[in-house]
C-alpha cells in the first residue's frame, strides 16, 4: 500500500469511527452502522417491517466457524430517522458459532430469522435454527423472539447422491483434478443420512411468493450445491426441494419473472469466477442445470430483487478476483442481460466492501447492507463494520 493510499484508509477507518454519514454523491447516503472494530463482523442481511423501520441482522466474533464467541447482532433504523440504533444480540447458542442469519418478513408482519448453529468448527455440521417475533417488535430495542425452533432439512431419497453425481460429471478432467482433495469424499458423503440432513445454511433473505409459497434459499458447503426449503403453510411446515446440479454454485437469491419462473442467481465456489444461474418452473421444487453468466464473481455472495419499476436489481462484487469493488446493476429484462451498473465502492486491494444484502422499502428507497472492512498496511489489523447504503433506481441508472 502507497503511502497515499494509506492515508486514505486511515480517513476513511476515521470517518467510520466517528460514525459520520456521508452523501457519496445526490441520489446515495453510506452510513455505518456502528463504529469499527477488530472483530468479525460478516453476512449481513436486511428487510423493511410492516411499520416501516429497517431491521439488519448479521455475525460477530473473533472468527467463523472455528471461533466458539460467534453471536448474531442486530440494529433498527426507525422509520425517518438518520442514524441506526445501538446494536444488540439477538441469537446466541452458548460454546457455539452462530453465522449467516436470514431475515423473511411474513404477510401478517411476523418476522422470521434463521441461521446455522455450527455444531464441530465445521461447515458440514451446519444446524439450521429459526426464531419468529410478533409484528409489534420494531426500534429501538432488542426484538423479543416468541419461538425458537430447528428446521430440519430432509432431502428426497436419493436426491443428493444423484445431484452430487450429476454435478461431478459436468466437470472436466482437468476441474476434478484441481479439486480432488475437496471431491474425494463426495460420494461416500452423498449417501450418508447425517451428511444429507445436516450443513444446510442460509445466506439471501427468504421470499414469499404471489402464490403464498415460502422459499428459503439454502446451501451446503458440504457438496457446494444448493437447494429450497419449501413452505405452503405459513411456515408451520417445511419440505426440501430438489438440489441443483452444479458443482461450486451455493448461496442462491431468487427473483420471480412475470410468467411464473424462478431465476436462481448463485456465488461461484468452484472454477468459473462468474455468477451462476438456473431456473425453476414450479416454484422452486426442482431446477436446470446450473448455468454460468457473464458476471464475474470471485467467489462471494450475492442478491437480486425485482424493483417497484419492474426492473431487477443484483447487487455483487463485480471481479474474478479481489473484494474490493462492490456494484449494482440493473436488468430490464428479466435478468437475461445487465447493461446498467454502479459502483457503491471502488477500494485499495486491501479493503473488502462484499457480502451484501438488498432491499427495497415502501417508499422506493433501495438500501443494502454489507460487510465494511479496511486494511491498513503491513502489521496492522483489519477493522470492520456493517455499512448501510441508501439510494434509488435513478441513482444507479446514471452509471459510474
Amino acid at each position: 500500500m502507497t503511502r497515499t493510499t494509506k492515508a486514505v484508509a486511515w480517513i476513511g477507518l476515521l470517518g467510520l469511527m466517528t460514525g459520520a454519514a456521508g452523501a457519496e454523491s445526490p441520489g446515495l447516503v453510506k452510513r455505518p452502522i456502528f463504529e469499527a472494530e477488530p472483530k468479525h463482523n460478516h453476512a449481513s442481511c436486511v428487510a423493511e417491517t410492516p411499520n416501516g423501520d429497517l431491521l439488519a441482522v448479521w455475525y460477530n466474533g473473533t472468527g467463523e466457524r472455528k471461533a466458539d464467541d460467534v453471536i448474531i447482532q442486530a440494529a433498527w433504523l426507525p422509520k425517518g430517522a438518520d442514524a441506526w440504533s445501538p446494536r444488540f444480540q439477538t441469537a446466541d447458542t452458548s460454546g457455539y458459532p452462530d453465522c449467516n442469519p436470514a431475515l423473511l418478513v411474513a404477510p401478517d408482519g411476523r418476522i422470521h430469522m434463521f441461521w446455522p448453529t455450527i455444531l464441530d468448527h465445521r461447515w458440514e455440521s451446519a444446524l439450521l435454527k429459526w426464531n419468529i417475533a410478533d409484528p409489534s417488535q420494531g426500534a429501538p430495542g432488542p426484538i423479543k423472539w416468541e419461538s425458537t425452533n430447528v428446521l430440519h432439512v430432509t432431502p428426497a431419497p436419493g436426491s443428493i447422491e444423484k445431484a452430487v453425481a450429476d454435478s461431478l460429471a459436468k466437470l472436466t478432467d482437468e476441474q476434478k483434478a484441481r479439486y480432488a482433495d475437496e471431491l474425494a469424499p463426495f460420494a461416500e458423503r452423498s449417501a450418508d443420512l447425517l451428511y444429507q440432513r445436516l450443513g444446510w445454511m442460509p445466506r439471501a433473505r427468504g421470499i414469499v411468493l404471489p402464490s403464498g409459497r415460502w422459499l428459503l434459499p439454502l446451501y451446503c458447503d458440504t457438496f457446494s450445491i444448493s437447494l429450497m426449503a419449501v413452505s405452503d403453510d405459513q411456515g408451520k411446515t417445511w419440505t426440501a426441494g430438489r438440489p441443483t446440479v452444479g458443482f461450486g454454485a451455493i448461496q442462491p437469491t431468487v427473483v420471480q419473472r412475470n410468467d411464473g419462473t424462478l431465476v436462481s442467481y448463485f456465488r461461484d465456489n468452484g472454477p468459473f469466477n462468474k455468477i451462476r444461474v438456473a431456473t425453476s418452473p414450479d416454484e422452486g421444487m426442482t431446477w436446470t442445470d446450473v448455468e454460468t453468466t457473464d458476471l464475474d464473481n470471485p467467489g462471494a455472495g450475492v442478491e437480486a430483487i425485482k424493483l417497484q419499476s419492474g426492473a431487477w436489481a443484483l447487487i455483487h462484487n463485480d471481479l474474478p478476483r479481489g473484494r474490493h469493488t462492490l456494484a449494482v446493476s440493473l436488468s430490464d429484462d428479466e435478468g437475461r442481460t445487465w447493461p446498467i451498473k454502479r459502483h457503491l465502492e471502488q477500494g485499495d486491494p486491501g479493503s473488502s466492501f462484499h457480502y451484501p444484502s438488498m432491499t427495497q422499502a415502501r417508499d422506493g428507497k433501495i438500501h443494502a447492507t454489507y460487510t465494511y472492512s479496511l486494511g491498513l498496511g503491513a502489521g496492522t489489523a483489519k477493522k470492520s463494520t456493517m455499512m448501510h447504503a441508501a439510494f434509488d433506481e435513478a441513482w444507479v441508472r446514471q452509471g459510474d
